[in-house]
Formats: C-alpha cells, sequence, structure tokens
C-alpha cells in the first residue's frame, strides 16, 4: 500500500465492474504514451466503509511502471460520503497525475513489458474537503491524505501490451 495509513484503519470492499478478471479493457487504455484507446476511467464500487466517514478519495498507482518510482495514473478527492461509486471526475476535484493533466490517465505499459499492477485504492477520510488544489502533485496529494485515512480498500488490476 502506498498511502500511509493507520493499522487500526478500517478494511473494506472495493470492486471495479468494467474490469474482466482484473484486467483493464481497452477502451480504459490510454490515448497517449503509444496507445491509441478512449482512456475511459473504470467504475469505483465501495462497499463496508466506516459510517463515520466524512468523504472518500480514490487513486490509481502502477509500481511497475519503468520510472524508478511508480507513476500515478488518477487521483480523485473530496468526494461526499453518501458515493458508493466513483468515476473520473465525479462529485469530486480530479486531481493532477504523473503525465501532469488533471483526471485519469489509462494504462498504457511499455510493449513486450511484463504485466503491470494497478494499485486502485479507496480511501475513507475524516473530513469533508481536505482544501487542496487541483493542482496539488501527486506525491503531495497521499501526503495530506495520510492523516485523515479511517479506512481503505483496494482492488488490484492488471494490463499488459504484447
Amino acid at each position: 500500500m502506498l498511502i500511509s495509513a493507520p493499522a487500526s484503519a478500517a478494511r473494506f470492499t472495493v470492486t471495479t465492474p468494467d474490469l474482466t478478471d482484473s484486467t483493464f479493457p481497452a477502451d480504459n487504455f490510454a490515448g497517449s504514451f503509444g496507445c491509441t484507446a478512449a482512456n475511459h476511467a473504470p467504475r469505483v464500487h465501495r462497499s463496508g466503509a466506516p459510517v463515520a466517514a466524512k468523504s472518500f478519495a480514490d487513486t490509481m498507482f502502477d509500481p511497475d511502471a519503468p520510472t524508478g518510482s511508480g507513476f500515478w495514473h488518477w487521483m480523485n478527492w473530496d468526494i461526499p460520503s453518501t458515493a458508493t461509486e466513483f468515476t473520473d471526475g465525479t462529485l469530486a476535484i480530479s486531481g493532477t497525475n504523473d503525465a501532469g493533466a488533471r483526471g485519469y490517465q489509462g494504462p498504457c505499459p511499455p510493449t513486450g513489458d511484463k504485466p503491470h499492477n494497478y494499485r486502485i485504492t479507496v480511501l475513507a477520510l475524516d473530513t469533508p474537503q481536505l482544501g487542496l488544489p487541483a493542482s496539488t502533485p501527486p506525491a503531495v496529494a497521499p501526503f495530506s491524505m495520510s492523516g485523515h485515512v479511517i479506512g481503505i480498500g483496494q482492488v488490484t488490476a492488471t494490463a499488459r501490451r504484447p
């Protein structure tokens, strides 16, 4: 897990109904970095989160990216506590990814590389708003979230380009 969560943080279920056998379909792949797909963000569902949550955040990180430090593909925060399904930019602040753009940046691992594991994480937070602008760098946003985490759920999806 890349986002710091206290040992006392509740664990809850995260699912992504748009994935098949935990694999990204073609339309979720990027439309850049050598990929020409639709770059559609997957829907992310959460259930069993702490009732004390005042908001949620979701992220997608590729620890297998050939950067030496992984790659943040997606960050949303200030998602209302009543939301049980999230997608790109709905009901939330859509933050900056490691490509320097706001919103979802789909997978596009290098051709012929091993399958990459994309960690989709949903955080239950103890605050209704983080007070972060959408331009917050991807390394700073998780740091700012970490002190507010009361619950965490995660699912891993894979992507590969032959």
